[in-house]
């Protein structure tokens, strides 16, 4: 896959990013580069290796799910506007 001036244009437009016409080439460069090494990704065989959270094996640490501190609802929404049962209320912003 390869990106031409028109994509990297689009792409810094969606970004918000500002970006001049001599910087296009050079970012245009760029990009080629990582997809080209995501390309090189795709090739490489993981049949067989299982998925991992660390570079290093250990264990997660945790904790007993236990509830420690709280009962406090009232005195959060207090200075609310609105609320209803212990839950703030807010506009409707979806149709």
């Amino acid at each position: 896959m390869s990106v031409d001036a028109q994509t990297v244009r689009r792409i810094a437009h969606l970004a918000r990013i500002a970006v001049s016409d001599a910087e296009v080439p050079p970012l245009q460069d760029e990009l080629n580069a990582i997809l080209a090494f995501v390309e090189q990704l795709g090739a490489v065989d993981v049949a067989g290796v299982e998925p991992m959270t660390s570079v290093t094996p250990m264990a997660m640490k945790s904790r007993e799910d236990a509830v420690t501190d709280g009962g406090y609802a009232r005195e959060i929404v207090f200075n609310a506007p609105l609320t209803e049962d212990n839950y703030f209320l807010v506009p409707k912003v979806v149709e």
